[in-house]
C-alpha cells in the first residue's frame, strides 16, 4: 500500500502546523477526535492563531466557515485540519480564510487566521487539530510548546 501512495518511497517533511502547547489526540474535549475515528494525528493549544500548511500540497476542501479544511500532500497524504470544538456555530466569525479549495500551496503558506480572543469570547475551545485520514501511524515527538513550521515534532509511519 506504501509504494500505491507516495512517489519513489520519499518521506514527507512535515512542519508543525501552528504555535502552541501540544497535546495528544486523546486528550481533545471531542469524542470523534480523542477516539481517532478519524485517524491518528495530534492537537495544540494555540498562541497566535495563525495556521500553516504543514506540506505543500493541494486544498481538497475547504469549509466556508473556515474552522476546518482537508489538505493532500503531493505525496499523497491526505490531512484534515480542524481549528477549534463546535467552532462551526460561529458561522465564520473568528476565522479569516487566506486560501481556496483546489488551490496549490507550498509549504508554509498561511491558510486560516483564527481569533482566539472572539473564538474563546464565545465560550469556543480553540484546540487546533490535525488528522491524516488514510491510515498512517505517527508518533508524536515532541511535548509542549512547539512553534509554527518547526520540524521533528511527528514521524509518520
Amino acid at each position: 500500500m506504501f509504494n500505491k501512495l507516495f512517489k519513489k518511497n520519499e518521506k514527507e517533511n512535515f512542519k508543525n502546523f501552528t504555535s502552541g502547547e501540544i497535546i495528544h489526540l486523546k486528550d481533545v474535549n471531542d469524542k470523534v477526535f480523542s477516539s481517532g475515528m478519524l485517524g491518528e494525528g495530534y492537537a495544540i493549544i494555540p498562541d497566535d492563531g495563525k495556521i500553516y500548511a504543514p506540506l505543500s500540497g493541494k486544498v481538497e476542501s475547504l469549509f466556508p466557515t473556515g474552522h476546518a479544511l482537508g489538505l493532500k500532500s503531493d505525496l499523497g497524504y491526505e490531512i484534515l485540519i480542524h481549528l477549534g470544538i463546535d467552532t462551526v456555530e460561529l458561522n465564520g466569525e473568528g476565522f479569516f480564510i487566506k486560501t481556496s479549495e483546489g488551490k496549490k500551496v507550498k509549504q508554509g503558506d498561511i491558510l486560516i487566521e483564527m481569533d482566539l480572543d472572539k473564538i474563546k469570547n464565545s465560550g469556543k475551545d480553540p484546540v487546533c487539530i490535525l488528522v491524516f485520514t488514510k491510515e498512517e501511524k505517527i508518533k508524536i515527538l515532541k511535548e509542549g510548546k512547539a512553534k509554527a513550521l518547526e520540524e521533528n515534532i511527528i514521524e509518520i509511519n
